[in-house]
């Protein structure tokens, strides 16, 4: 039963995509995307600077993050799926820091290939693991190749077509997929808020990015947005990193809404005991006075 639930799943979702494609019209790579709005080449002559050197971070949390999961199981993976999605996860993010430097040495389409690539594998490998962790072992063991695989098709098939719409679906599905799988379903270890944390800077990182020039504008040209974009992304996996090091197996699975529900009662609860206990005191105190 369980795995023909799985393959309508997988059946629904592939129907909705090929509709989806027919329907709508196809979405070109933008020329002026290039055009960022901080061009300066400030030191050891590097073009456009600060977009490039941005992306630092990403190297620095990517290999420390790859690093802990195989040295002495520091993350505490006990699960095979776990450890290599995790490990797709941080291999992408370390990328990210040569694809996106050699990129924005030379904004083109070209190059933005080797910008999207390791982040498309970033983001598909988190799926994945939200899959093990929230639904089933199993499914998103095996479903990491495919995802994966579908993200870099995703950017070829942008590549040579000129259309957006695949790589659109990779890289936003899963930001809104991610945040409501986080808070509904029950997950299997501690400190699941820090999800929320890590889609909450990326969704600042977005904004930043379209923001890049009224942003380089307002900080008096010395900071653009599409910097800040880098700095903001970066802090993903610095947030994912910590709750993988402080995480613990949960043995009573609840949801973040179940959470929340279970608090905001005590709350109320709380307050509806402060106001009784007011009332009481004003009703003491007025009998002792008559």
């Amino acid at each position: 039963m369980a795995s023909k639930r799985r393959a309508f799943g997988w059946v629904a979702a592939i129907v909705i995509f090929v509709v989806l494609m027919i329907v709508t019209p196809a979405i070109p790579q933008s020329q002026e995307y290039h055009d960022f709005a901080d061009q300066r080449t400030l030191f050891l002559g590097i073009p456009n600077t600060l977009n490039v050197i941005s992306n630092f971070p990403f190297l620095v949390v990517g290999l420390v993050g790859l690093v802990l999961c195989h040295y002495g199981n520091y993350f505490r993976l006990s699960l095979e799926g776990e450890l290599w999605g995790w490990s797709c996860f941080f291999v992408g993010v370390a990328a990210v820091a040569f694809g996106s430097s050699y990129y924005h040495l030379m904004p083109n389409d070209a190059r933005l290939v080797w910008d999207r690539l390791p982040m498309t594998i970033a983001f598909t490998s988190i799926v994945a693991i939200f899959i093990i962790e929230r639904i089933d072992e199993r499914t998103g063991r095996t479903s990491l190749i495919p995802l994966v695989m579908a993200g870099i098709l995703s950017i070829l098939y942008w590549r040579f077509f000129d259309d957006l719409r695949l790589y659109a679906a990779v890289q936003f599905v899963p930001c809104i997929i991610i945040p409501l799988m986080a808070i509904i379903l029950p997950p299997m270890y501690s400190h699941s808020s820090y999800w929320l944390w890590a889609a909450g800077f990326y969704l600042l990182a977005k904004v930043e990015e379209a923001a890049d020039k009224p942003i380089y504008k307002w900080m008096h040209h010395s900071v653009s947005g599409h910097t800040l974009k880098h700095l903001c992304a970066a802090m993903v996996p610095v947030f994912l990193t910590l709750m993988l090091a402080k995480r613990n197996a949960e043995s009573e699975r609840k949801s973040l809404l179940e959470t929340w529900r279970v608090e905001w009662v005590r709350i109320k609860d709380g307050r509806i005991k402060q106001e009784g206990m007011a009332c009481e005191y004003s009703t003491v105190a007025t009998a002792t006075e008559s």
